[in-house]
Order: structure tokens, then sequence, then C-alpha cells
């Protein structure tokens, strides 16, 4: 029967699910604090994040570890962000105010901002964050102790997402679902093979020396998916990355409109798919083969009475709910994971056709191909 073919295949999924999650390692308050020797340089690069400037200062003067520093670069707001940056931060000591310089030809606008800040300050270990992310107090401490445990040159994670809108509840806590289920985390962690590598911009903890030394982000100046590429820059150069589930310490408000969720998927996905025309026909026949199907078996056996094939699809709820009750997420949103497949279907398609037609992604305000 086909539905013990698609019972079958969904069961292999959890399991392989719960398998991968045994080498995501979590950030753990660690029994001694870091070194006081052990200078920290915070890198924040901001445009037009008016927004998030109250809450993100205050989470870094809530960070309890010394030494640190921390360095905001504006770039080229035409809102209020840097009005309110030197409003909020008060003339403390440990913060820098830098205004962007021009985006020279074949860079990304985020890669230049962060490679300007890498040149503004120093410290033992240099942390990127994004603008909308929200830290624990003892993050630093944490993502330290967790980094030198496993002798490692950068430690990355996907952050905690809190969501409110309605297709960004569908989108975003996939991040986790997609690392969770194909990353095989066992080579991710444990090995320096590039293609088995992943990272997220919003929060990218290096060892100071080893970013130095493969060139930091002018390694990767036109890059789109910079996170994920830099990652894969120090596997080349033979440091070793680290991929864990800072979902107790890291929070991200990615979005604050569906229109940004569109425009920031779109401009990703693709990309971070290698521009593979093959690879989005793969992953949209296989969401929609094995987790937008089983709701029409779910429909199609409640009207004829027939249980096993209301099983498919709650089985992939069982493996939905685990990586979000994992990551801090709302559990009540595995129920739409059909709904969460056609959404990546259609980004992923989306991503593609913008690419082929060349109209290139918008974000920011500017324009890449």
């Amino acid at each position: 029967m086909m539905v013990l073919l698609f019972i079958a295949a969904a069961i292999f999924f959890l399991a392989a699910t719960l398998f991968n999650s045994l080498f995501l390692p979590s950030l753990k308050k660690p029994f001694l604090r870091a070194s006081h020797s052990e200078r920290v340089a915070v890198f924040v690069p901001m445009r037009n994040e008016e927004n998030n400037v109250a809450g993100l200062v205050s989470t870094l003067k809530g960070l309890t570890h010394r030494p640190i520093s921390f360095t905001i670069l504006d770039d080229h707001s035409d809102d209020e962000t840097y009005n309110l940056l030197l409003k909020h931060i008060d003339n403390d000591s440990r913060f820098s105010v830098l205004q962007g310089k021009e985006l020279p030809s074949g860079w990304a606008g985020k890669v230049h901002a962060c490679h300007q800040l890498s040149q503004s300050a120093s410290g033992d270990y240099l942390l990127f964050i994004d603008a909308d992310v929200r830290l624990h107090p003892n993050t630093i401490e944490t993502s330290v102790a967790l980094l030198k445990k496993r002798e490692a040159s950068l430690l990355s994670g996907f952050p905690k997402f809190p969501v409110t809108l309605f297709f960004e509840k569908l989108i975003v806590p996939l991040q986790h679902f997609v690392i969770l289920f194909h990353l095989p985390l066992l080579f991710a962690n444990f090995t320096k093979w590039p293609p088995a590598t992943a990272a997220h911009g919003a929060f990218m903890l290096f060892k100071s020396k080893d970013y130095h030394a493969i060139g930091g982000h002018a390694s990767i100046k036109d890059s789109l998916v910079d996170d994920v590429d830099l990652a894969k820059t120090m596997k080349r150069a033979r440091y070793k990355v680290v991929l864990a589930n800072v979902t107790n310490y890291v929070s991200c408000y990615m979005y604050t409109t569906n229109k940004e969720v569109w425009n920031g998927f779109t401009k990703n996905l693709f990309p971070g798919l290698g521009r593979s025309i093959f690879l989005v026909v793969c992953l949209s026949l296989f969401y929609t083969g094995f987790y937008i199907a089983p709701l029409f078996f779910f429909i199609y056996g409640l009207f004829t009475e027939q249980l096993l094939w209301l099983l498919p699809y709650f089985i992939t709820v069982i493996q939905k709910a685990y990586v979000d009750l994992l990551t801090g997420q709302k559990a009540y949103l595995a129920f739409t994971m059909p709904l969460s497949a056609i959404g990546l279907v259609v980004l992923a398609i989306a991503s593609m056709w913008k690419a082929l037609k060349k109209q290139g992604y918008e974000w920011k305000g500017r324009s890449y191909q």
C-alpha cells in the first residue's frame, strides 16, 4: 500500500532528526567565568534600524563579561538610527559608533559593514551580531566556554525566533527544522569538511587571530549568504567550526512585516542553494511529496474513515514539534507544517525565478544580483 511507504518514510525522517540532534551542542552556563584577560569585541552593523536601537543598546549594556567593547556601524541610514544610538549609549565608554563608508563596487552591503567593523577594534574574540538580536547577560561567557571546549575558531547558532506575523510563523522557524533534518551535524561539528557547514549571521563568535588569518569578511566580499560562506572559508583553511543550539541565550526578531519575510528569504534561498536549479527542483519535489501531500492524505483519511491515512501527517507534526520544542519555538506551529512546506517551495521557486530573470534581490534599500 502506498500509504505504508509514506508512513515508513515519515518514521525514518523523524528518527533521522532525533539522531542528528545528538550532535548539536547547547550553550550552558559554565562553572567558571571566562578569563578576565580575554577581551571580547562586539560588532553590530546597522542600516535603518531605529526601531531596534533601544533594545540593542540595552541588551549590550546588560552583558556581564569583562573586558568588553561594543562597536556599532551606521551604514548610511536615512532614519534616526544614528541619533538614537548616541542618545541611548549616553556616553558609555565601552561603545563606539562609526559612520559607514560608501559601498565599493563588488561588495555586498552587510559584508562591507562587517569588514569595516573588524578593522575598528581588536580583541581575543570577535562577536558579530545583528541589530535585531537580544542576548542573555551571560551569553559571552557561555559562548567562549563552548568555543574553548570544542577547540574551535568559530561558533555560530540559529537564534530563538519569537514570531508574531502569519507568514513569519510559517517560514522563520523552518530554519531550525532544515538544520536539524538536513544538515549532517556529525560532519558539521566534528570535521573540517566545507560542504557540511551552516552558520547564522545574527550570531558569529570568532577567535580573532583565526578570523584575520583567513582575511575576514574581505574574503567573501560579494556574498549574499555571508554567514555560510565565511564558515566554509574557515573550514577550507582547516579551522574548526561549531554550530550550537543558542536559543536559550540568543533571540532574534528578524522581521516586522510579511513583505520583509518574503524579501529576506527570496534574497537568501537560491544563493544559499548554490544557485542550483537542480537543488530547487529536488527541494520542491521532496517537500511536496513528504510534507504537503500528507495534508491531503489526512483529509482523505477523515472522509473515508481510514485512519492509516492520518499517520503521515501526525508523524511529520511530531518531527516538527520536536524541533520547535528543542529550539524554544511555539509547539502548536507544528500543526501548520504543510503550509510551511508550501511557503518554502513557493519562496525557493520565486528566489530562483528572480535570479534567472535578472530581476535582482532587494534588501535594506539596495539591489543585488
